[in-house]
C-alpha cells in the first residue's frame, strides 16, 4: 500500500498539506539513484534547527550529513480507471479520520473460534511480468466464504494500485462465472454488489482481469519500479476484513499504515519475460515450465521483488529457508543480513511462536529504512552502504525489527491505523529482546540509540490520525511503546511476561486483536497490579 512504510525522519519537523496532490518523487542522490523518477510535488518545508543532528530512520541518530532529506508527501488522489457505468449507487464521500472509539475493546481474552483452513479466503493469481516494459497482466480469482454471520449485499475490496494515476486498468469482473454489472471503483475502494446477497456460510468466487502499468517508485514507498528493480507490494485487489458489522478500509494518511488484512491463503503463478530476472517472493517458488508457482497459507500479504541485478545469500532455521537479496558491492552486508535473520528466527521461534511461513526473504531496496510484509521484508540500501561490520548498525536493528513483524503483524493481526502500537511497539521491543540474548553488553547502547535519544513521550494507544508529524507518531507509538513494555515486563516479571507473549501469539494466530485482547490475555498470567502503568502510557482504560 502507498503508505505501508516507515518514513525516513531527520530531526526536522515537517508540515504537510492534507489536500495536496502528490506526484512521484525521486530518491535522494545515491549510488543507485534512478533518473526515471518523476518530478517533486508541492510541499511546505519548515526550516530545521541548524544545530539538530540528522537521523536516517525514525529510531537511530547518525552523524550529520549534507545529503538532502526526502520530504513527506501525501499519496496521489487522482485516478484514471474505468468504472462500470451500470451502477447508480453513489460512492460514499470521504469520511473524517477514524478514531479509537470505532474499535471494540475485548473485556475477556476468550478468542473466537479459529477459521478452518479450508474456509479461509483463497487468492489465486496468474501474473505475467514484462520486466522491460514495467507492466503486469493479472488474472485473479478470490474464493470467499461468508463467515460474517449475516447476509452480504456488497463486498468491499481494497485496490491500492488505483491510488496511482493510470496504474490499474480493470478489464473484467465476474462472480461465479457471471459478469458483475453493478460495482463502483473510486480511489482505493472497489465495492461489488452481487445480484443476490451472499448468505451466511455460502461460498462465492470473484474473478478479475486487470493490467498494472507500474509507476516510478517513490523513495518513501516500496511499490513501483527503479531502473534496476521492480517491487510489487499491495499490488492486487483484496477483500478487506468485515469486523463488528462493517467492512474495514481506512483512509490513507500521510504516514503510518492504514490497511487491515485478514489471514488468507495464496496461490501465485508468475511468468517473467526475462530469464535474467531473479524474483524474491513471500514464499519459495516451484518452477513449472515458463511459470513459477508460490504457495503461502495463513498470511496477510503476498509480495514480489524482481531484479536482473540481485545477488543472493541463504541459510535456514530448521525447514525455514532464509534468503538475503542484495546488490553488487554489498556482499558483506548481505551476509550480515543472513546472519541477523537466522538469529532472529531462532530466538523468536522460542520466545514467541514457531515461525509461521516456509521462508523469509530480506530484500535491499531504495527506501528510507525498512518495511514488513509476510515472508518478505525490505531494508534500505543506505543501511547496506553504511554497514560497519558491527551489530551496532541500522542494518541489524531495523532488520530484526522487520522480521519481528512476522509475528506482530503477520501471525497476530491488528488494526494498523487505529491501534498501530499492537505491532509497532511490539516490534521495537523485540529488538530489545534480540540484543538482550545475542549482545547482552549492548543493552544500554540500544536504549540510548533507539529510544532515549529522542526523549519519547505521548500516549501509546493513539491512531495514526491523531498526529500531524511523523516524529510525534514514532515517539509515542513506537518508542514510548517500548518504554511501556519494559516497565510492564519489570513489573510482572520475566516468567509471566514471556508466558504471556507465547499465549498471546498462539491464542490470536491468524486473527485480529485489540488492546483489550492484549491486556485480557496478560491478566491470565499475572495477578500483579499494573493499572498505574496503563494510566501513565495509555489514554484509554483497559
Amino acid at each position: 500500500m502507498p503508505r505501508r512504510h516507515h518514513f525516513a525522519f531527520c530531526v526536522l519537523r515537517f508540515s504537510f498539506l492534507i489536500f495536496v496532490t502528490a506526484a512521484c518523487i525521486p530518491s535522494p542522490a545515491s549510488r543507485r539513484a534512478d533518473p526515471s523518477a518523476g518530478a517533486a510535488p508541492n510541499f511546505i518545508l519548515i526550516t530545521p534547527n541548524p544545530n539538530a543532528t540528522a537521523t536516517a530512520t525514525p529510531f537511530q541518530p547518525v552523524p550529520a550529513s549534507d545529503t538532502p532529506t526526502p520530504t513527506q508527501t501525501l499519496i496521489p488522489t487522482d485516478t484514471s480507471v474505468p468504472t462500470n457505468t451500470a451502477t447508480t449507487t453513489p460512492v460514499p464521500a470521504a469520511t473524517s479520520a477514524p478514531t479509537l472509539e470505532n474499535t471494540v475493546q475485548a473485556s475477556t481474552a476468550l478468542p473466537d473460534t479459529p477459521i478452518p483452513q479450508n474456509l479461509r479466503t483463497l487468492y489465486t493469481f496468474y501474473a505475467t511480468l514484462n520486466y522491460a516494459a514495467k507492466t503486469v497482466a493479472v488474472n485473479e480469482t478470490i474464493r470467499y466464504t461468508n463467515l460474517t454471520g449475516q447476509g452480504l449485499s456488497n463486498v468491499v475490496m481494497a485496490v491500492e494500485p488505483n491510488l496511482w494515476s493510470n496504474c490499474f486498468s480493470l478489464s473484467a469482473l465476474n462472480q461465479d462465472g457471471t459478469t458483475v454489472t453493478h460495482y463502483t471503483l473510486n480511489g482505493q475502494k472497489l465495492i461489488v454488489y452481487p445480484s443476490q446477497a451472499i448468505q451466511p456460510g455460502a461460498a462465492t468466487t470473484f474473478s478479475l482481469s486487470y493490467n498494472l502499468t507500474l509507476p516510478p517508485k517513490r523513495f518513501e514507498d516500496t511499490f513501483g519500479y527503479l531502473g534496476y528493480q521492480i517491487n510489487l507490494t499491495d499490488w492486487y485487489p483484496f477483500i478487506v476484513p468485515f469486523i463488528n458489522g462493517q467492512w474495514v478500509l481506512h483512509d490513507p494518511w500521510a504516514f503510518g499504515e492504514h490497511l487491515v488484512y485478514d489471514s488468507v491463503d495464496f496461490d501465485v503463478n508468475l511468468k517473467v519475460d526475462d530469464p535474467k530476472v531473479i524474483v524474491a517472493a513471500s514464499a519459495p517458488g516451484e518452477s513449472n515450465g515458463q511459470w513459477t508457482r508460490y504457495q503461502l497459507d495463513g498470511a496477510r500479504t503476498f509480495v514480489l521483488s524482481a531484479s536482473d541485478r540481485f545477488k543472493m545469500d541463504d541459510s535456514a532455521v530448521g525447514s525455514v529457508k532464509i534468503r538475503s537479496y542484495y546488490f553488487a558491492g554489498d556482499e558483506n552486508a548481505g551476509g550480515a543480513v543472513t546472519w541477523m535473520a537466522t538469529q532472529s528466527l531462532g530466538l523468536y521461534d522460542v520466545k514467541f511462536a514457531p515461525f509461521p511461513y516456509p521462508s523469509i526473504s530480506v530484500v535491499e531496496t531504495d527506501v528510507p529504512d525498512g518495511q514488513e510484509y509476510d515472508g518478505l521484508v525490505f531494508l534500505s540500501t543506505n543501511f547496506y552502504a553504511e554497514y560497519n561490520g558491527s551489530a551496532k548498525s541500522n542494518l541489524i536493528t531495523i532488520g530484526t525489527h522487520e522480521i519481528a513483524h512476522q509475528w506482530w503483524f503477520g501471525l497476530v493481526g491488528d488494526d494498523q491505523a487505529l491501534e498501530p502500537w499492537l505491532d509497532e511497539a511490539m516490534a521495537v521491543y523485540s529488538e530489545r529482546i534480540f540484543y538482550q540474548y545475542n549482545y547482552p553488553n549492548y543493552g544500554n547502547w540500544w536504549w540510548d540509540f533507539r529510544v532515549n535519544y529522542f526523549s519519547p513521550s505521548g500516549y501509546v494507544d493513539q491512531s495514526i490520525y491523531s498526529f500531524t508529524t511523523f516524529r510525534d507518531y514514532v515517539n509515542a507509538v513506537y518508542l514510548n511503546g517500548a518504554n511501556f513494555l519494559e516497565e510492564l515486563r519489570v513489573r510482572v516479571g520475566d516468567a509471566a511476561f514471556f508466558a504471556f507473549l507465547k499465549d498471546y501469539a498462539s491464542r490470536y494466530a491468524h486473527k485480529h486483536v485489540t488492546a483489550g485482547d492484549f491486556f485480557a490475555t496478560l491478566r491470565l498470567h499475572t495477578n500483579t497490579d499494573f493499572s498505574d502503568i496503563i494510566q501513565k502510557y495509555f489514554q484509554g482504560s483497559y
